[in-house]
């Protein structure tokens, strides 16, 4: 897999498809498995990760801070964690979080209750851009500092407090957030609470759940989870399932492909991932899971999906939490539904790796679909299945790998003309993105 920029261009639709593919790995179970990994202590195992972009900048921080990390073969790797509180940090250093969000908020979460480190921290432009205010105030109330003041984006330096004190939160929409203030928690005085207003995704706390003295969880109409700060963190052993966001993208393109068909193999099903796939069943779609089963903590199996004839979508607020990465997507498969659809509580996907609301918003239009949006709503007046190749669709380079891979999905149904700037950048989480749509029957260049 390759880093180095590219453009890619295509105008064909794409043909009908009966197929069975593989997706891969989830992102975030990767990425939070070496972070775990590196505070746990003795030799945590992880098999089938996702080698992407976003997954080697976390090793890479990771070897920069200390911890030992060795490959065995393809997707397997060992974690030599020394424990809570191990991780250190030469004079000057400097960590390089690359695109990845999650990365950035869970790493500074451990960081800011770390004893003695003291880094300068960025990301690439695109994560430059995002504003990590309220991880700075989450994270000063532990008592870690961030310089220069009053500054909310990258590049920052982070000064840890060797004083930490346990605090209490009220999660909302963001598991990067709930996980960052847990990972902070874990090396506090003290203890941390976290109510959970939304239930956002938990891959943080499954992994951490067997470790009784450290972490409990009330399930509760709010979910209340209690970090007991300074205990023994036993080491992990995963076997990473696929990314149900990533799968969204072919499952989307299925749904509206004319006799097509598909079957996604061994997909995290995890009931805080799936919104996407209940939404869509919620307006008509074809999509069965099976050979459910539950592993480390997460259910898995196979997703199924028929195209067929789909209602406009209504998506409350609800959804967003369990689907947040899905919305480019959907709002595609809105754009391509006769009626209008409508998607509340969004007001986040502005601050994502680029606004995911505008950006979309924009690339629609460009084939004549209208929408009208607030600052936490989206109105897409869909037009059906349109045959769009006099029409001409451009993504300029926005360092965003779901905007990139749902105009591409677009460009495939519609036959629009289209050129996406900078596609390298779905490599951060699908490195395998453009095989598996070529052995679906998708026609398109690479232009270097």
């Amino acid at each position: 897999m390759s880093s180095k920029r590219f453009n890619l261009t295509l105008n064909k639709k794409i043909l009908p498809y009966k197929k069975v593919i593989k997706v891969d790995s989830d992102k975030s179970i990767s990425i939070r498995s070496f972070l775990i990994g590196s505070i746990s202590h003795d030799i945590s195992k992880v098999k089938n990760v996702l080698e992407s972009q976003d997954v080697f900048s976390t090793i890479n921080c990771l070897k920069k801070l200390g911890v030992k990390i060795k490959k065995k073969k393809a997707q397997s790797y060992l974690i030599f964690g020394k424990g809570l509180g191990s991780l250190t940090a030469r004079k000057n250093l400097e960590l390089n979080f690359g695109n990845s969000g999650t990365l950035a908020r869970l790493l500074i979460g451990i960081l800011s209750t770390t004893p003695n480190i003291s880094v300068k921290i960025k990301g690439d432009t695109s994560l430059n851009k995002r504003n990590m205010e309220n991880l700075i105030f989450l994270m000063s109330k532990f008592g870690a500092s961030f310089l220069p003041k009053h500054k909310y984006h990258f590049p920052l330096r982070l000064v840890s407090t060797n004083l930490p004190i346990g605090i209490k939160f009220n999660s909302g929409v963001s598991a990067q957030i709930k996980s960052a203030v847990i990972f902070a928690g874990l090396n506090s005085n003290g203890n941390s609470e976290i109510i959970e207003q939304e239930k956002s995704r938990d891959h943080t706390e499954n992994m951490l759940k067997k470790n009784k003295r450290a972490i409990k969880i009330k399930n509760t109409k709010k979910n209340v989870i209690k970090v007991y700060g300074k205990k023994y963190l036993d080491p992990i052993n995963i076997n990473v399932p696929g990314d149900p966001s990533s799968a969204a993208f072919f499952s989307a393109l299925t749904l509206l492909s004319e006799k097509s068909s598909i079957k996604i193999k061994d997909v995290c099903l995890n009931v805080r991932r799936t919104g996407f796939y209940h939404l869509l069943n919620n307006s008509g779609a074809k999509i069965k899971f099976i050979k459910i089963k539950k592993i480390n903590g997460e259910f898995r199996g196979d997703i199924i999906v028929k195209s067929c004839k789909l209602r406009s979508i209504n998506a409350d607020k609800s959804y967003y939490v369990n689907s947040t990465d899905e919305y480019p997507i959907l709002f595609v498969v809105a754009a391509l539904i006769n009626g209008t659809s409508i998607f509340r509580g969004i007001k986040d996907l502005a601050n994502k790796e680029s606004n995911r609301i505008l950006e979309m918003q924009k690339i629609l239009s460009q084939i004549g679909i209208k929408s009208i949006s607030t600052n936490n709503s989206v109105k897409i007046f869909g037009k059906g299945m349109i045959n769009a190749h006099k029409k001409k669709i451009f993504v300029p380079s926005l360092g965003d790998h779901r905007i990139c891979m749902s105009a591409f999905v677009l460009s495939l149904l519609t036959g629009a003309n289209t050129v996406i700037k900078n596609f390298e950048t779905v490599f951060t989480s699908s490195p395998s993105f453009l095989k598996i749509m070529k052995t679906l029957g998708a026609k398109f260049e690479i232009q270097k």
